[in-house]
């Protein structure tokens, strides 16, 4: 396993971001660009180091550091299935979006959806849509058309993985319920324990080939935080 962090939200770096060492921090310079062109130079670093380490483990800032990593993957010659653990879907796009907030697009721009500048400079290959499994999805916007992927709950996330296939598993912390994840920017009510969460990554791992992990952090700056460093951490290590 090797531990990448990547202190970013948005393409603007984060405060107060702690990952466990020992790591690697992936930073490069970025220009003075839009939140795209930034994320693209980003990932595309990122890319690069997921490429040339074995059994990547990813703590990144947001859900679009997933583009970095697929595509890291893919130029090992690794085209995984991937596991998406979220309360929300991350399957908008411009025409769909009623925030214009790229962290809600990222799933979306891995099936070739939607915005497509941050894929291209990271020379990601968008991967078919039945190569995505998206759990606990709870927290859909209307209009987000979620229903074209495979959704489920944490209790069904293991029995929906084709068997055979190397999995690729990312975590959006809120996945999990407040009450066990605080710190979050967008909670959402009536989710998974942190317990029943650790559980089925731990059931995936013990069944499937887990070749990388990734996981979307908490706010170090709101109230909580360390409890959902805590968490967090448990959570990854049960993807292993």
């Amino acid at each position: 396993m090797t531990r990448i962090a990547v202190p970013f939200f948005m393409g603007s770096p984060m405060a107060g971001f702690e990952v466990p060492n020992p790591h690697l921090t992936v930073a490069p310079p970025l220009p003075q660009a839009p939140p795209q062109v930034r994320m693209g130079v980003l990932y595309r670093e990122l890319r690069a180091v997921v490429a040339s380490v074995p059994d990547p483990e990813v703590w990144a800032g947001d859900c679009v550091a997933t583009i970095g990593v697929l595509a890291g993957l893919q130029r090992r010659g690794i085209d995984p299935v991937v596991v998406w653990f979220d309360a929300h879907g991350d399957y908008h796009t411009w025409e769909t979006t009623p925030s214009g907030f790229i962290g809600g697009m990222p799933l979306a721009m891995l099936v070739g959806k939607g915005e497509q500048t941050i894929v291209e400079a990271a020379g990601l290959r968008p991967i078919p849509r039945t190569d995505v499994v998206l759990v606990d999805a709870r927290d859909l916007d209307p209009g987000e058309p979620a229903d074209e992927l495979t959704v489920v709950s944490v209790e069904e996330a293991v029995w929906a993985i084709p068997k055979g296939r190397p999995v690729y598993v990312h975590i959006d912390v809120d996945v999990v319920g407040p009450s066990d994840m605080p710190a979050v920017n967008y909670p959402a009510e009536d989710g998974p324990s942190l317990e029943s969460v650790a559980s089925s990554l731990a059931a995936i791992s013990a069944v499937s080939d887990v070749v990388a992990c990734s996981v979307s952090s908490w706010n170090p700056e709101l109230p909580g935080a360390a409890t959902a460093a805590a968490a967090t951490a448990s959570l990854v290590a049960s993807c292993r």
